[in-house]
């Protein structure tokens, strides 16, 4: 009997947890309300719902439900982060800085910026992938508007400085902007405490919904709207709001608040199962970025020796990430390996291992013998 596909890209996306699922449903039929309606029971039991999902969101990562909007995703959310601030910015303040392995969402808009006179300073990371901070300080003026550094990256799930960073933007008067959507639900945030402005995050990393996604917006802090034309979400998103996504997101959150000591325990145990079964059966294999500072759920590593296409052909009833390694349609290297690689090469077989809520100490078991076997026999036939 064939054996199922294994999924191992949580990172790419989540399933939707059927507690999520059981939330969202009555919303997409009897309380279908719109949550602007303010005459009638429908647009109430819609409103209701949202300000509910508003406190679970905020109760995950610290802040006050007033504190938070609701987007279409991080992607929104940074595009907003960044807008919002550049265009309120006074004119004293016309210089970004953006970690080197931030996410597009967060890269482009930033440059795009330039046209306008914008000057962007791209901060630099060491080799484990945690941010330099004394490259930071010595980029961070009293011209610099928004610092934006990711709490978790994408790719090598490295986990930043949060509080050390947000200290060096605001003693320069500066503000810091995290793209939370690998880490929101994984390990603890809080935004007060670590000192954040702004905080992206997304419902599908956390087993939600996709198109359910939030911008923290602290207390007294003015930006601009991205979105107008309704006065939503205190004038700074306007649109017919997506109910059911928002639920989602916010059970979701309040799911992965109550869990997530146990899941980060249980995930970090079947990523050390994981590591430890690849050493055992091969040499030549390099993990990539800290180990100590990292998402409990991710692995990124590289194997030497090995063509980067076709080990992917090899393990293909796993779902794993290569874009690490290269682009499918550019072909270029990935920023982030070659932002912590600095001057040597990036590897061709690099994989990104995204374990999650369903993953079993099964397909853990699986993935190291399917691994073990085809890098064997790659290196055998025609080693790279």
């Amino acid at each position: 009997m064939a054996r199922a596909p294994v999924y191992l890209d949580y990172h790419a996306t989540t399933p939707v947890d059927p507690r999520v699922l059981d939330a969202m449903l009555p919303y997409f039929t009897q309380d279908f309300g719109n949550a602007a309606s303010s005459t009638h029971a429908w647009g109430w039991r819609a409103r209701d719902a949202v300000e509910a999902a508003r406190r679970e969101v905020a109760a995950l990562i610290g802040a006050q439900p007033r504190e938070i909007v609701f987007t279409g995703g991080a992607t929104e959310s940074n595009n907003m982060a960044i807008h919002g601030v550049t265009t309120t910015a006074p004119s004293s303040r016309r210089h970004i800085i953006v970690s080197a392995i931030e996410h597009k969402s967060v890269l482009e808009p930033a440059q795009h910026l330039t046209a306008g006179g914008w000057r962007v300073t791209v901060a630099p990371v060491h080799h484990d992938g945690r941010i330099d901070l004394d490259a930071l300080a010595g980029t961070i003026g009293d011209d610099t508007a928004l610092v934006s550094v990711m709490a978790a990256n994408n790719e090598i799930g490295v986990l930043q400085p949060l509080a050390e960073i947000s200290a060096l933007a605001h003693a320069r008067g500066s503000l810091l902007h995290v793209d939370a959507a690998q880490a929101a639900g994984k390990v603890p945030i809080d935004v007060h405490k670590d000192g954040i402005d702004l905080l992206s995050l997304t419902a599908h990393k956390m087993y939600g919904p996709k198109g359910a996604g939030v911008l923290f917006v602290r207390k007294r802090l003015e930006i601009s709207a991205l979105v107008t034309g309704g006065g939503h979400e205190h004038g700074l998103r306007a649109g017919t709001m997506n109910v059911p996504g928002i639920v989602g997101l916010g059970r979701a959150c309040g799911i992965c608040r109550e869990e997530m000591p146990a899941e980060a325990s249980r995930l970090g145990r079947l990523r050390d199962r994981l590591l430890a079964g690849l050493r055992a059966g091969l040499d030549g294999l390099t993990v990539n970025g800290s180990l100590e500072h990292r998402l409990p759920n991710n692995l990124h590593v590289s194997f030497d020796a090995v063509d980067g296409e076709s080990l992917l052909v090899g393990i293909s009833d796993i779902a794993v990430s290569s874009s690490s390694a290269c682009t499918s349609a550019s072909g270029t290297p990935s920023h982030v390996l070659s932002a912590i690689m600095h001057s040597d090469p990036v590897p061709s077989a690099s994989i990104r291992f995204g374990l999650g809520r369903f993953t079993t100490d099964d397909d853990i078991e699986y993935a190291i013998e399917k691994f073990v076997a085809v890098v064997r026999h790659l290196r055998n036939m025609a080693p790279v």
